[in-house]
């Protein structure tokens, strides 16, 4: 006998179970848990993992993003515990310093359904699990933003502005030659010579522009709508084809793809001879 309550062993398997794994110590983590353990876990699959076979091999690789400086450490555990059951319910800070930093509330969910065997507390069933919140990190209304500013930043031919939220690895499929514009440093050059061709007002809209944001990526869309104020006075006006790419990186949307083009007229179609 430990000379310790239920209760207390108990707390004191989770801590050391905390520990282990913040340690990359595959057995440390495998200690006092069944053999028919079942754990329904954040990824895939549905049915859980079942078995300690099962159980030992997801570890490998959520060791990896440990060592990657991820954070995993308990903010609240509660323990309740009868003669030959108990269960304990926590939450941990889990994930990436970014992470954390853009949704410092975010928790994982941890129960945790525990037996006695043999005068030992084993680890019977793990469930883990985050809330699902929709567009977590603001994606699609940020993504709207991104391109109000950019709105608002042509009409004031704001180059500064234009290029927010530019990836420095940007990729650009344009109207004009080259075939791609390739670097944050291109775009910029592009950019500027066409606010620089146009000495008037120079408008651009995306009236109907549609964004679906899923984890770290987004993809927006829709017809742009251009105007130039050309010398004369006259107002030129333009329709064209747009879809940008965006990634999340340390909680900000930026845009690593761009494709812009015209339809291209249909060729008239070439009438066979007579007898060819």
């Amino acid at each position: 006998m430990t000379g310790k309550t239920d209760e207390q062993q108990v707390r004191e398997l989770i801590e050391s179970w905390v520990t282990a794994i913040r340690a990359r110590d595959l057995e440390g983590v495998l200690a006092r848990h069944a053999k028919d353990i079942v754990m329904f876990d954040v990824p895939p699959p549905e049915r859980g993992v079942r078995g300690l076979s099962e159980y030992r091999a997801i570890w490998p690789g959520f060791f990896e993003w440990i060592a990657s400086g991820a954070v995993f450490e308990i903010v609240e555990l509660d323990v309740m515990t009868g003669t030959d059951v108990a269960y304990a319910i926590a939450l941990l800070r889990c994930g990436s310093p970014e992470d954390l930093n853009t949704a410092p509330d975010q928790c994982l969910r941890l129960s945790l359904g525990l037996v006695k065997r043999a005068d030992e507390w084993l680890v019977q069933h793990e469930h883990h699990s985050f809330t699902y919140v929709v567009d977590r990190f603001g994606g699609e209304e940020t993504v709207r933003d991104i391109h109000e500013g950019w709105f608002a930043d042509t009409e004031a031919k704001n180059l500064d502005g234009i290029m927010s939220h530019i990836a420095p690895d940007v990729v650009s499929y344009e109207h004009e030659a080259p075939l791609e514009y390739v670097g944050v440093d291109e775009v910029r050059a592009m950019c500027r010579s066409g606010l620089e061709q146009t000495p008037g007002r120079v408008t651009w809209t995306v009236p109907e522009l549609n964004v679906v944001v899923r984890d770290d990526l987004a993809v927006a869309w829709g017809l742009n709508h251009m105007t130039a104020q050309m010398p004369d006075g006259t107002l030129a006006e333009e329709w064209s084809r747009g879809t940008r790419v965006f990634r999340r990186e340390n909680g900000e949307w930026v845009m690593v793809h761009q494709h812009v083009s015209y339809p291209r007229e249909q060729a008239p179609a070439v009438e066979e001879e007579p007898g060819a």
